[in-house]
């Protein structure tokens, strides 16, 4: 099924908002720590969202209009948060953890990539 315009423009920004949550770390410690509302989320559930949506995404990153330098980045990034999501048993406080803030800081690059606020 061929995507329109416009869903792949939602698509994009979907994929693009993950990184919203992966490089707010108030958001994580209200959220994903402390559970206060009003979104629902978790880190687990963060990572099958980014998952779920980035490789299909990088498959075909010209037909959503990624430029070259923008999929290095996302390449990057997955390789850091892959090797970093699959460490088993995270403690509550690895968002104090120094690759735990370099992961914060790459994601925040690319929301700057994207020109998304």
């Amino acid at each position: 099924m061929q995507l329109s315009d416009k869903d792949k423009r939602q698509i994009l920004e979907g994929f693009i908002d993950i990184f919203t949550r992966i490089s707010n770390k108030e958001y994580q410690k209200r959220i994903w720590l402390k559970g206060e509302g009003p979104e629902v989320d978790d880190f687990d559930d963060t990572v099958c969202d980014f998952f779920g949506e980035c490789d299909p995404i990088l498959e075909n990153y010209k037909n959503f209009e990624i430029t070259d330098n923008q999929y290095e980045l996302l390449i990057k990034f997955r390789d850091e948060f892959r090797n970093f999501s699959n460490k088993r048993n995270l403690p509550p406080d690895f968002l104090d953890f120094l690759e735990w803030g370099k992961i914060t800081k790459m994601a925040k690059d690319v929301l700057k990539a994207f020109n998304y606020h």
